[in-house]
């Protein structure tokens, strides 16, 4: 059995009334996420497909300068062997996965940044609702030189087809709210974050007063419609980015705030 994964300040959870709330806990970071956060993320999963009182989740940050900014890069500092890439991929797979699965609908509530493994947890979820100042995106072509799991780039293409996926990789820019909407990053845009909390709790009660059942089957009906690519079949890719001086090269000048010198190689 495994070991229960202990509660963080850095990441905050709560039900009310049928509802369950996560929420990203470090605005000094821009709610980056540690792997302690991501495990905690995928045992709050777990939880909720226990509680069958629960009828919809929203997943949030705290404050208005992002939902979630992506893995805390202090965290790949440790990276030494080919195996510690393939174990964070490995981890990122079945932490997304889990929260994919969940039985219940899933809000993602977004302010600000979204972006790396902030937007693949928000592309898990199954309705997005941003802010007027939400910007979403993978920039790690501009800023680490490494790739995304393969589940993400499944969800990825899925959402917004494979030619919008390498546009946005390839130019690493983040999508503004509006542009956003309309290639389906968003299903809503709204003003400000008031709003926001408003209406993700609006769309939740919306959603618990649904059949449940209807929900529950439509949502993983959806998703083993898509066909999402497995650890092993990009093993070599996973490699391919993490291992490279440009990886080691990118983590460096992110950290020393200056511009990446890539070598290809």
């Amino acid at each position: 059995m495994n070991a229960p994964v202990p509660a963080t300040d850095d990441l905050l959870y709560e039900v009310d009334d049928g509802i369950a709330r996560l929420t990203f806990n470090r605005p000094q970071a821009r709610n980056a996420l540690t792997f302690a956060m991501y495990e905690r993320m995928a045992a709050i999963c777990e939880e909720v497909n226990a509680d069958r009182s629960i009828k919809a989740m929203i997943l949030t940050g705290t404050g208005d300068k992002a939902f979630a900014s992506g893995t805390d890069i202090s965290q790949f500092r440790a990276f030494k062997t080919a195996q510690d890439a393939l174990d964070y991929e490995a981890r990122i797979d079945r932490v997304l996965g889990t929260l994919e699965k969940v039985r219940v609908p899933t809000i993602a509530a977004i302010a600000g940044a979204c972006t790396g493994g902030g937007a693949g947890i928000a592309a898990c979820c199954d309705i997005r609702i941003g802010t007027a100042a939400a910007r979403i995106g993978f920039p790690i072509a501009r800023t680490l030189g490494n790739c995304l799991s393969m589940s993400n780039i499944s969800r990825l293409v899925s959402l917004i087809g494979p030619a919008r996926t390498k546009d946005l990789i390839f130019k690493a820019r983040l999508v503004e709210a509006d542009e956003a909407l309309a290639l389906g990053l968003l299903n809503e845009v709204v003003p400000d974050v008031e709003t926001l909390t408003r209406r993700a709790s609006e769309t939740a009660k919306l959603l618990k007063s649904h059949a449940p059942i209807t929900l529950e089957v439509t949502k993983e009906a959806v998703r083993r419609i898509r066909r999402t690519l497995s650890r092993d079949e990009g093993e070599d890719l996973i490699l391919r980015a993490y291992m490279s001086e440009d990886f080691r090269e990118g983590m460096d000048a992110f950290l020393q705030k200056r511009t990446p010198q890539w070598k290809g190689k």
